[in-house]
């Protein structure tokens, strides 16, 4: 049995797994050993380089049995008891099974890319850490309040975990009740959008004595309102973002798509969002921000159906169950900050 725990923060994420594990190796650790055999172990996988340029095709896990090695490391010793002995006699054998309960302890993918990343950073995990070991890292007051510091993460983890597993089942009423309440957040429509610069990169001709960005800001929001009367008027939107890029001096080579999809509200900025209380055909006021002016046009606008958003809203009301399950546990504690030591919070949440 391999004795090694690796209390290191890592990023397999980088590797596709893409979370940060604050996580201990350790149970993996638990691989089985035994003495080098004068001949190849039995269902031996092929040579971890044979296919590494290969990431798109899965093993055939079928035809590896739970009890057979997926990895060999060879000269690493179960034990530091066993160092004074040949590195030649020594190996670590990892398991079809043992593996597999890493992924699903790490959360990580089970595509055949995430595996053989994984595959590579685990042995080199374990020989970090039997070398550390060996220097005897693991008895320092260090490691022990790193250790303590990564049971607590570890064990925070599995306990968001079992209750995401708890606020899983959403009942149907839920479901129906969320959707009449707020069946404005379903609306979605088709629009069409000219945007106008705020400024023009020509120089407007002007007597007055206004500064020239005042000016340059003038110019297009005079040329907005002549568009948005022509845009009323039933001009095409294509048409007139062409005359709104001429007008602000922008290259024709930018191209008129004044088409939006089909949208909610929340997919437009929230100045802009009154677009959905038009009726359709109407076009809109100039809209102004610091992005520059916008007019819209409705041309469609309706409810999405129960049925297409069920999904959705089960996610919601299970993301919403979540919190409600974890503040209920935190509420009954507070805990007072000696600012006297920590300073005074200026973080954006202490807001």
């Amino acid at each position: 049995m391999v004795g090694a725990f690796i209390t290191r923060d890592f990023r397999v994420g980088c590797l596709l797994i893409g979370v940060s594990l604050g996580l201990s190796l350790g149970p993996m650790a638990r691989a089985q050993t035994r003495p080098t055999p004068s001949a190849a172990a039995p269902n031996r996988p092929p040579d971890s380089n044979q296919h590494d340029g290969d990431t798109r095709k899965a093993p055939a896990a079928t035809s590896v049995v739970a009890d057979s090695p997926v990895l060999t490391i060879r000269g690493l010793c179960a034990h530091l008891t066993q160092t004074d002995q040949p590195q030649s006699a020594c190996q670590t054998i990892v398991t079809r099974a043992q593996f597999e309960n890493l992924i699903d302890a790490l959360h990580a993918g089970t595509d055949a890319q995430t595996k053989r990343h994984l595959a590579k950073a685990y042995p080199e995990f374990l020989i970090m850490a039997r070398e550390a070991e060996q220097r005897g890292l693991d008895k320092q007051p260090r490691f022990e309040e790193r250790l303590d510091f990564a049971r607590l993460q570890i064990l925070s983890q599995e306990l968001v975990g079992q209750i995401e597993q708890e606020a899983a089942h959403v009942p149907e009423g839920d479901i129906e009740d969320y959707y009449k309440k707020n069946t404005a957040d379903f609306e979605s429509a088709v629009l069409e959008r000219i945007v106008i610069p705020n400024r023009t990169q020509v120089k407007p001709q002007s007597n007055t004595a206004a500064a020239p960005g005042t000016a340059a800001e003038d110019s297009m929001t005079k040329e907005a309102e002549l568009l948005r009367i022509q845009a009323a008027a039933g001009k095409d939107f294509a048409d007139l973002q062409v005359q709104a890029y001429k007008a602000a001096g922008i290259s024709g080579d930018n191209p008129a798509k004044p088409k939006l999809d089909k949208m909610r509200r929340r997919g437009l900025p929230p100045e802009h969002a009154t677009v959905f209380d038009l009726k359709p055909g109407q076009v809109s006021p100039v809209i102004s921000d610091a992005t520059g002016l916008y007019i819209y046009k409705l041309d469609w606008k309706g409810t999405e159906l129960l049925d297409a958003v069920r999904s959705e809203i089960s996610n919601t009301l299970r993301a919403q169950r979540v919190r409600k399950m974890i503040q209920s546990l935190q509420q009954p504690y507070t805990t007072d900050i000696n600012e006297g030591y920590f300073g005074a919070d200026t973080s954006a949440e202490s807001h």
